[in-house]
Parts: C-alpha cells; sequence; structure tokens
C-alpha cells in the first residue's frame, strides 16, 4: 500500500499543463506571427502589465524577494504597475550564487520545498560554467514549454520550416543551450534536431562528414566554432563550404563579424539573444534589423551600469530581464551585465515589439587598462577584420613593470610563418589607434590556441584570461 501510494504522487509531465490554454496565451509559430507578433505597442503594454503583476505576486512568495527586497524596504503592494519596476532594486549573477550556496542546487531563489511541496516535473540546466561551478537553474514545466514555444518562434523567423536537418553544435550536458534547442526544434517548427554537440563531443570531421551524408540544411552553434568547422572543410578536406547548401547560421553573433561568416558558407548568419535563466529573450527576423524582443514574456531595460539609470534609445547599457511567465524563478529586474541597446526607428517587417541591438560585450568583462574602459569582445571586432587572420584570438591581462597592468592579444595567423610578425605591428597600431591604448599583439599558428579558449571543448569560448591579482 504504501508503494503504491508513492507511485500514484509520481508526477506526468502532461497532465502538468493545460496546453491549449498555454498556446493561446503564448502562441507558437505560424500562429504568433498573425497574432502578438502584429500587436500595438499598447496592446502589449497591456499585456506586460497583467502579466507583471502577476510575476510580482509570484516573486513575494519566495525567499530570496523576501529578503532582498524587504532589506530595500520595499513591501508588498508598493509596485502596483509597470511605471513602479524601477522602484525595485536589482540583482546579478553574484545574488542568485550566494542563494544557491545557501542550499544547492535548489538555493532560496527557486520557488519550491522538495520537502513539503507537491511534486511536479522539473528540468534542469546550468550556465556554461566556464569558471567554478556551473550555475544550476530549475525550471517547471510552465517555464521550460514557454522557453520551447520562443524557441519555437524565433527559429521559424529564421527560416526554419518542417522536415529542415538542424544541425546543433551547441555543447550538449549541463548547459543550456543545446537541450532547450533540441526541444525547441523537435516541439514546436516541424524540423529535425541533429544533435551532433560541440566538437568535444563529435570531432568537427565527423561533424562535417554528417552535415555532408544527411544535408543538414541550418546550422546553429557560436560564431567562433561555425567559423572553425568552415577552415577546416576549406583548408584541410578542400571542399568549400559554400557549396553544401547550408541556408542559415543561427547563432549568438555578439561582436562576431557577420559578413565573413556569411560569405564563408555562403548562408544567412541570423542574431539571437538568450540566457540560461529563461532561453531566447530576442532574436533578428530576415530584415537583420536588430533583434526582436519577444515582449509577451520579457520586459528588458537598457540602464547605465554606473548610475543605474535608463540610457536613451540608441546608447548603450546593461540589459535588465524581468520575466513575464516564470513560476519558479521569475526574474524581476535581473542585471544580466550583457551590454546592448535599443534599436531606434521601425523595422520593415511591420512588428511592433522593441529591438535590441548586438550583444557588444558584458560589463563586468570590461578591462580597465591605464585608465581605459576595454571589452576583450571590442578587441575581437578588429582582429575578424584582420584578413590574415582566422578570426580566433584571446587576450591576457597581467601585471606588467612599475605597477601597470599589461595587455597581450595572441591572435592566430593562417601564415604564421610568412605573415605573422607583419600582423602583430598592423594589429597593434590599429588597437591603440581604435582603442586608444597601448597592447602587445602576439601571431600564433592556426589551432594553437584552442587550449586557452576553450573552442573544441566547450560550446562557450573563453576570450579573457585576467591573471591580476585577485583583490
Amino acid at each position: 500500500m504504501t508503494l503504491m501510494k508513492k507511485a500514484g504522487a509520481v508526477p506526468r509531465y502532461y497532465a502538468a499543463l493545460d496546453f491549449n490554454q498555454l498556446w493561446q496565451d503564448y502562441p507558437p509559430a505560424p500562429d504568433y506571427f498573425e497574432t502578438t507578433y502584429v500587436l500595438s505597442r499598447d496592446a502589449i503594454r497591456a499585456m506586460q502589465e497583467s502579466r507583471f503583476l502577476d510575476q510580482m505576486k509570484r516573486a513575494w512568495e519566495i525567499p530570496f524577494y523576501q529578503r532582498h527586497w524587504g532589506q530595500a524596504g520595499l513591501q508588498p503592494g508598493d509596485v502596483r504597475s509597470l511605471d513602479d519596476l524601477k522602484n525595485i532594486p536589482a540583482f546579478s549573477v553574484h545574488d542568485l550564487r550566494d542563494a544557491i550556496a545557501r542550499n544547492p542546487p535548489w538555493g532560496d531563489f527557486i520557488g519550491i520545498d522538495p520537502d513539503h511541496d507537491e511534486p511536479m516535473p522539473l528540468a534542469m540546466q546550468t550556465s556554461g560554467g566556464t569558471t567554478g561551478l556551473p550555475r544550476p537553474m530549475i525550471y517547471s514545466p510552465q517555464d521550460r514549454e514557454v522557453m520551447n514555444i520562443i524557441t519555437g518562434r524565433r527559429l521559424y523567423m529564421q527560416g526554419v520550416r518542417p522536415f529542415d536537418l538542424v544541425q546543433v553544435t551547441l555543447s550538449l550536458g549541463l548547459s543550456n543551450g543545446g537541450f532547450l534547442a533540441r526541444e525547441g526544434i523537435w516541439k514546436y517548427t516541424g524540423a529535425v534536431p541533429v544533435m551532433t554537440g560541440s566538437g568535444a563531443q563529435t570531432p568537427t570531421r565527423r561533424q562535417i562528414e554528417i552535415m555532408l551524408a544527411w544535408k543538414s540544411k541550418h546550422l546553429i552553434g557560436f560564431p567562433a566554432y561555425l567559423r572553425h568547422i568552415g577552415h577546416v572543410m576549406r583548408d584541410e578536406l578542400g571542399i568549400d563550404p559554400r557549396s553544401v547548401g547550408i541556408g542559415s547560421l543561427i547563432v549568438h553573433l555578439g561582436t562576431d563579424d557577420r559578413k565573413p561568416l556569411e560569405e564563408l558558407w555562403n548562408a544567412d548568419v541570423f542574431d539571437t539573444y538568450g540566457t540560461n535563466e529563461c532561453g531566447t529573450l530576442a532574436a533578428e527576423c530576415q530584415e537583420k534589423n536588430g533583434m526582436h524582443v519577444f515582449e509577451d514574456a520579457f520586459v528588458l531595460e537598457m540602464v547605465d551600469p554606473e548610475t543605474g539609470r535608463d540610457v536613451p534609445d540608441g546608447e548603450r547599457g546593461s540589459i535588465y530581464q524581468t520575466t513575464l511567465f516564470k513560476h519558479l524563478a521569475p526574474l524581476i529586474r535581473f542585471n544580466s551585465n550583457d551590454v546592448s541597446a535599443f534599436k531606434l526607428g521601425g523595422c520593415p517587417c511591420g512588428c511592433q515589439h522593441r529591438r535590441i541591438d548586438r550583444i557588444f560585450g558584458r560589463s563586468d568583462n570590461m578591462v580597465k587598462l591605464r585608465g581605459t574602459n576595454i571589452f576583450p569582445e571590442a578587441i575581437g571586432a578588429l582582429v575578424s577584420e584582420t584578413r590574415e587572420s582566422n578570426g580566433e584570438y584571446v587576450v591576457i591581462v597581467e601585471p606588467g613593470a612599475g605597477g601597470q597592468d599589461e595587455m597581450t592579444v595572441r591572435v592566430e595567423v593562417l601564415d604564421y610563418a610568412g605573415a605573422g610578425a607583419a600582423v602583430e605591428k598592423v594589429l597593434a597600431e590599429r588597437l591603440k589607434l581604435s582603442l586608444g591604448v597601448k597592447m602587445h599583439v602576439v601571431a600564433s599558428e592556426p589551432g594553437s590556441l584552442s587550449g586557452l579558449t576553450g573552442l573544441r571543448d566547450n560550446s562557450k569560448v573563453r576570450r579573457l584570461i585576467d591573471n591580476r591579482p585577485k583583490v
């Protein structure tokens, strides 16, 4: 009898949601493009208002927010509309780590108590974990299914259609990106996910063999690895990537240069912005005119990282994220530290949702070098414009003589023996002219930096190594 009672308590995923209601609230593609996508600004605002107040009510039930907001003097009822959003204290990844450390992996940020609450089907994925332990996030059925719906929407925007083979080169493990892509493709596009994973899971040459044999239509991955695949195909195997029929590369572009990647593959490159905590927040349409925010699910702010005030549209700031759909761990003014800007003007596609520019870097990844603020991603943009390079680089910061920090940029050069010295000189001059500070440039052979960047081992590539003593 005891065993029977326990068995009866096991939750079932498809009984945990009213899918018809969910699809009405968050329409999947293609219905989304005939409904929510074309709403007026007033209608979008009204939808956000209602969902935001529901998220606030839910957040007040979670110990993390009770403590965080209580310490700032915020009380239930103080926030009555979206106009009050800016009165809510923000938080960052450091607060999330502290919350998890109090009771790993649940923390007090995840609004569930396994010892007392009714069970529900849960999924756990993590941040990339390039430094320290990866940061876990646990999703309820509603959390995960809305994320899947939005994944399907953005892939539809970027050309994915039923029966297309979509090769996913994101890491398959604890990190969220690969599995979220699989779920969204499988459930909400009609396409077929080909889960090759990163180069550590499927060697690059085997990735190419699969791509050619099965005729993959789209590639999903980070630009650095898709560029690497193209170079291996062209330079080592003698196969022109432009000849294999790839329709689109679906990436997190960041500061990578779109044009060389498109020329390498003869395929459209589409940018996307997403995080471990809540999946895709914004994505480019076919116009490639900024990333449309999925505003039925998110409210984004652009905030000056030093003053904490909003920046005008067109100017760069840190993205503050507020979710409108999450049950277990709603995000209310989460400072992502990702730097972007709201785009000015409208998009020719007709969508009224706000758009963000590319991600220019991270405000917490900025290095102050002799009084000048340097983003490693800005260095990467200049490296990508250097024709003699394959685009691979890593920035190393360490103490120098006389108490001044020194920055070295190591860059892979295609013709290392013949052009390495010239690239070092020319690129050092360009970096000083563009960024206003002198740094060393060291040419390296193709493939030699992968041990530092993790290009072949991880889907998330490391571009900054800070060897300065921790203060």
